[in-house]
């Protein structure tokens, strides 16, 4: 995630001189919140007539042409936050990954502020007073969008776009189009598309009358007269069923989809070839792992939700067993629930592992929230009872302090750095050592004539001495009770 402090600072949007001032008096509020001065739970009086601006979010270019050449695409937009809990720093690293997520879904911040209030306001989110400033705000900056840092309520959502008079969108729409841009194969887009209908359905809205087709009643009680009783169905009402069909259709998709991945994990677990998942925060490094480990190839970039689509790929411990690994889709914290009902069939990859690799940024400043966030989903997905190992991955550009700190609190942790390799070796051990073991010990003599069962034992389970003589193979080795079962005409009589 890209981090407030490394976003540029130096484009400011209002004069020094009132920047300053306005700066000053925000300081010495927040300096009396910090200190603690609340009479019982009311919040000191200075915070909460402050609109606190988060400064170093813009993203404005200093190339005037790259920034008239972006313009023709990118929505310009303010970011606004509540902030009910924790500390300041909390409630900025908020709003820096809400830049990060507009940035990746292709917009240009210009602008981040927060709202101090013990909950979010019921009809404006930052209450009508608050409403007013932003919409000035907004004016002032040029923006065309506005991102509250949350997920909002239809009428919330109304109610403020009906104050700033330009578009709202909630944290979980923003999600929702990262994941519409990303997904590629045809579950991805079937799942993005369930969750986006999901959302939309109850904040449908009608804009004037070519969306009202049911137009009253008329007759003695007065009111529309004839041509004007509509056919009992508004617009918005045969939207609102268009939309209820076509999910259940699409869910009836999903499901089919399911069963071929179903039939493929099947396969597997017949073959008793371990399987490990991938998890952790978005942007965390998964596929850089992935392919440090295997060799896959899978596509590589510094966004959010790069990958969607679960990749499979087979991979070899140290001491020459197979197994799986698969990388999945990442996750952020308030994950919106449409996107975890919605990928429930993918995340199935998580719960029906052997072992768990937790990937989590060893550079992000509270590291943390991210595993916090990323428990939550596994716990959603019902995956609480497989073995997870913590992998601290960006080592390269991490903090030492907050390295140690993690490795205190997490006991099943190592550090690596996909990057340049550090710690990928103590890793593939750590993997050896942790997967499913074959659980039945055998020593066979196989005929050459039966080269194939010794080709499973290898593929299979856990060769331990492999002997060639005049009359076959002598093997040792551990396997699951299905293969030993076939090498039991070939033990040596006593």
């Amino acid at each position: 995630m890209t981090s407030s402090s490394s976003l540029p600072q130096d484009r400011q949007r209002l004069p020094e001189s009132r920047r300053a001032d306005a700066l000053m008096e925000e300081d010495v509020a927040w300096s009396h919140e910090i200190d603690g001065e609340r009479d019982g739970d009311q919040y000191d009086r200075s915070a909460r007539a402050a609109l606190r601006r988060v400064a170093g979010l813009s993203t404005e270019l200093e190339d005037v042409t790259e920034v008239e050449y972006r313009q023709l695409r990118l929505e310009r937009v303010v970011l606004v936050g509540v902030w009910t809990s924790g500390t300041v720093q909390d409630a900025e690293n908020s709003l820096a990954e809400l830049a990060a997520l507009a940035e990746t879904a292709g917009a240009l911040v210009l602008d981040g502020l927060v709202q101090r209030r013990d909950k979010p306001d019921p009809a404006t989110y930052i209450g009508s007073g608050k409403a007013l400033e932003l919409r000035d705000i907004v004016l002032e900056s040029g923006a065309d969008t506005v991102v509250c840092d949350g997920e909002l309520s239809p009428g919330q959502l109304i109610h403020l776009e009906d104050v700033v008079k330009v578009k709202v969108v909630d944290r979980t729409a923003l999600i929702l189009d990262i994941f519409a841009q990303h997904a590629k194969s045809r579950e991805g887009k079937a799942q993005v598309s369930l969750a986006q209908m999901q959302y939309m359905l109850p904040r449908l809205r009608g804009w004037g009358q070519s969306l009202s087709r049911q137009m009253g009643g008329g007759g003695s009680s007065g009111g529309g007269g004839m041509a004007t009783r509509g056919p009992g169905e508004t617009k918005i009402e045969t939207d609102r069923r268009r939309i209820r069909e076509k999910m259940a259709k699409m869910r009836r998709e999903i499901a089919e989809m399911k069963t071929g991945r179903d039939i493929k994990r099947q396969e597997r677990r017949r073959n008793k070839v371990p399987s490990v998942a991938i998890a952790g925060y978005t942007n965390a490094g998964k596929s850089s792992l992935l392919n440090r480990l295997t060799g896959a190839g899978v596509l590589v970039e510094n966004a959010l939700f790069a990958t969607l689509d679960p990749t499979v790929r087979r991979a070899e411990t140290p001491s020459g067993r197979l197994y799986t690994l698969a990388d999945t889709v990442g996750f952020v914290r308030h994950l919106p629930h449409h996107l975890v009902e919605a990928f429930r069939s993918t995340m199935e990859e998580v719960g029906d592992s052997d072992l768990i690799l937790h990937v989590v940024d060893g550079s992000h400043p509270v590291p943390e929230e991210q595993l916090a966030a990323v428990r939550q989903v596994i716990r959603d997905v019902g995956a609480t009872d497989v073995p997870e190992i913590v992998v601290v991955n960006k080592a390269d550009a991490a903090d030492p302090l907050v390295l140690q700190r993690l490795l205190r609190q997490e006991k099943h942790a190592l550090v690596v750095s996909a990057r340049t390799g550090q710690g990928i070796t103590e890793l593939l051990e750590l993997l050896d050592a942790e997967l499913p073991r074959p659980e039945v010990e055998i020593d066979v003599l196989v005929p050459y004539t039966h080269g194939a069962l010794v080709s499973r034992a290898h593929a299979e389970g856990e060769v331990i001495s492999e002997e060639h003589t005049a009359d076959g193979t002598v093997l040792k080795a551990r396997v699951h009770e299905e293969l030993a079962a076939e090498f039991q005409r070939f033990v040596p009589a006593a």
